[in-house]
């Protein structure tokens, strides 16, 4: 057994996953919590960090059965095959929802520093870290669906390493010799510190 995205329709992600667990398939709908105001009153409401996708564990020879739930427009594919998503992506969401941390939906990011987090509930995890408002936050993607979760975290609970990071070098004007120039043609070599 595996782990796929659903893709459903605007708003049908708590029935889906309801009705996947009336079929016996294990599903996972990793929820956060927002208050909207409206003209007449505030309201507290339990959102999905990923809206439009419900995860489920189960066999490809399932799908027919799950294509026919109300709601679910397809399982999320790479060309013509299944996608299947890294556990270790579902753990992490997993333990993020377990944590009670504030968390919200976030577009995914491609550039960014990764840390690994050291200390309290999240500890083991790996995310990007950025700058939000002044506080520091992590981000935790799901690199398949393109899409990311942002979540507060302590700076203390952080640990940033040195990358060796490898760079071409750049080219020689043609009129000067190579060894003249100084510019070699293997790869330089950087230290980037990741900064807090």
């Amino acid at each position: 057994m595996n782990w796929y995205a659903l893709w459903v329709r605007s708003r049908h992600e708590k029935r889906v996953r309801l009705l996947l667990e009336l079929r016996n398939i294990p599903s996972f709908l990793p929820l956060y919590t927002a208050r909207h105001r409206w003209a007449d009153r505030n309201k507290v409401l339990q959102l999905p960090l990923f809206p439009g996708y419900v995860f489920c564990n189960c066999h490809t020879h399932q799908r027919f059965t799950i294509l026919e739930i109300p709601g679910v427009i397809d399982i999320v594919r790479c060309g013509s095959t299944f996608a299947v998503i890294d556990v270790s992506e579902i753990e992490a969401l997993k333990r993020l929802v377990a944590s009670c941390a504030n968390a919200e939906p976030w577009p995914s990011l491609v550039i960014g520093k990764a840390v690994e987090i050291v200390a309290g509930p999240l500890a083991g995890l790996a995310g990007t870290v950025i700058a939000y408002k002044n506080e520091l936050r992590l981000v935790l993607s799901v690199t398949l669906l393109r899409r990311s979760v942002l979540v507060e975290i302590d700076r203390a609970s952080l640990r940033i390493e040195s990358q060796t990071v490898e760079m071409p070098c750049l080219a020689a004007p043609t009129d000067i010799p190579r060894k003249e120039s100084g510019l070699e043609s293997t790869p330089m070599q950087y230290d980037v510190e990741l900064a807090q």
